[in-house]
């Protein structure tokens, strides 16, 4: 069987390799959005060994990390054609804010993602505020006087100018 080189893409390769950092911290691609009261991250980690996964959080700073160990060990009996899936250490990091519950947020680990459940803090969450009638008020009622200067109301028995500006 005769093997067909493409020159330009061995170019290609080559400089994709050259460029590129060696060997370091990777990033992992990943989704955030807002679900009701929660905010989900979602982790492309496809080939990721689970038991190298590893989430924290310190301060308000979340931390994922995770490793890819190549599947066959470079000897000299190995030789490879393409080699283009990444390998080695991956690594993000998120600013989660003051709104979050820090004691309930979770991960889980399936087929190639990670999952990372960050819920609202019950603080922070949006709710209403009842407004309080009574206490001793009086109600606002407008009364006449009699004296022809107008139009006056009265609160809680002070007489006080209905309207600022008004001709008499």
């Amino acid at each position: 069987m005769a093997t067909r080189i493409d020159p330009f893409r061995e170019l290609d390769r080559l400089a994709g390799q050259l460029l590129t950092p060696v060997r370091g911290l990777r990033q992992m691609p990943m989704d955030l959005y807002k679900d009701g009261n929660t905010y989900v991250v979602e982790a492309d980690l496809p080939g990721v060994d689970p038991s190298s996964v590893d989430v924290d959080v310190d301060g308000q700073l979340l931390t994922i990390r995770a490793e890819r160990k190549p599947a066959v060990a470079d000897n000299e009996s190995v030789m490879w054609m393409t080699r283009e899936r990444e390998t080695g250490n991956y690594v993000r990091q998120l600013n989660l804010g003051q709104d979050v519950d820090f004691e309930n947020i979770s991960a889980n680990y399936d087929h190639g993602v990670l999952k990372v459940t960050i819920p609202v803090s019950a603080k922070a969450q949006p709710r209403k505020i009842k407004v309080g009638t009574g206490n001793g008020a009086q109600a606002v009622q407008p009364t006449s006087s009699s004296d022809g200067s107008g139009s006056r109301e009265t609160i809680s028995g002070e007489s006080t100018p209905a309207a600022v500006g008004s001709n008499s």
